[in-house]
């Protein structure tokens, strides 16, 4: 049937799935981060709460929690969420970070589906008090105007959404890193599914400026994991040039501030005595992705 009287097709509206990190140290943060979830239009949102080491309670109208015994670590508390909520997509927000438009998702899913090669989006973070932006969060060498939108290699973690299949084939989070990088790895394994990790300047999320060595094991976790995000993603030849560029990098800096040196040094040397997991190496193909998009893995 043609014509003004012919039914409209029945639009499809994305599903996301809304992991939220926690470990019940921030309820007000924790509040806002789910009121901007549950916010979204233009989507449907399943929540929930991951208590890393606390069982969480008196959350919004449903929204489930997952109560973990013991704090797993950051990339393996959001793995445990997976599987409590519904979605094509998935959505990890961290306690402490929200997103200001009720249209973040469903424009970050708009921006995938006019580009299907763009699969893991992390947003710009601002500080909405106005604090100093740390240069980190814009996840690229020429950093330029925070604004730009671009192909990336790694993600800051705290708000990003991924379709469940490309996380799936990515293998997850790298849940033995505890802390620390697991966004690079993350991005690795995407543009390994011949697909882009994507930086959205023009989308935004809210998240306090705060320092990273604020954890007590960032200095150890750091190295260690620098050294296992090599152990477990990358061809052979190019473990020691990657290991031996961020050594470089890290024995330029502690020449300025030595603080936390010995602590990087056992992490170092802890990242190539314990096991990383499990290795699943990038394609050469992919190595040659990477360098004609301006950032080989060895830097």
């Amino acid at each position: 049937m043609t014509g003004p009287l012919a039914p409209r097709p029945i639009e499809h509206v994305p599903s996301v799935g809304v992991v939220v990190l926690s470990q019940g140290t921030r309820p007000r943060e924790l509040g806002a981060a789910l009121a901007s979830a549950l916010a979204q239009t233009g989507v449907t949102v399943d929540a929930v709460v991951v208590g890393n080491g606390w069982t969480p309670a008196n959350l919004p109208h449903g929204v489930r929690a997952v109560a973990l015994p013991e704090n797993v670590g950051i990339p393996a508390g959001r793995n445990a969420g997976v599987a409590a909520v519904a979605g094509e997509f998935l959505f990890f927000l961290d306690d402490d970070e929200s997103v200001p438009s009720p249209r973040f998702l469903s424009d970050v899913i708009a921006l995938m589906r006019r580009d299907p090669s763009i699969a893991l989006v992390q947003p710009r973070i601002v500080d909405p008090r106005g604090g100093t932006l740390p240069r980190r969060w814009v996840p690229r060498i020429r950093k330029g105007s925070p604004e730009r939108p671009s192909a990336v290699f790694s993600v800051v973690e705290g708000a990003v959404v991924i379709p469940r299949a490309v996380f799936e084939r990515a293998g997850r989070w790298a849940g033995e890193f505890f802390y620390a990088h697991e966004g690079i790895e993350l991005a690795w394994r995407v543009w390994d599914q011949g697909l882009r990790a994507w930086y959205a300047g023009d989308l935004v999320a809210h998240h306090p400026a705060v320092a990273v060595t604020r954890h007590a094991e960032f200095y150890r976790l750091n190295a260690r994991n620098r050294v296992w995000l090599a152990r477990r993603n990358l061809p052979l030849p190019l473990i020691p040039l990657y290991v031996g560029s961020w050594t470089a990098v890290q024995l330029l800096r502690s020449a300025r501030n030595r603080t936390g040196l010995r602590d990087w040094w056992g992490g170092w040397f802890a990242g190539w005595l314990q096991s990383p997991g499990e290795r699943r190496p990038l394609r050469w193909r992919t190595v040659l992705r990477m360098t004609l998009a301006g950032r080989p893995p060895v830097i």
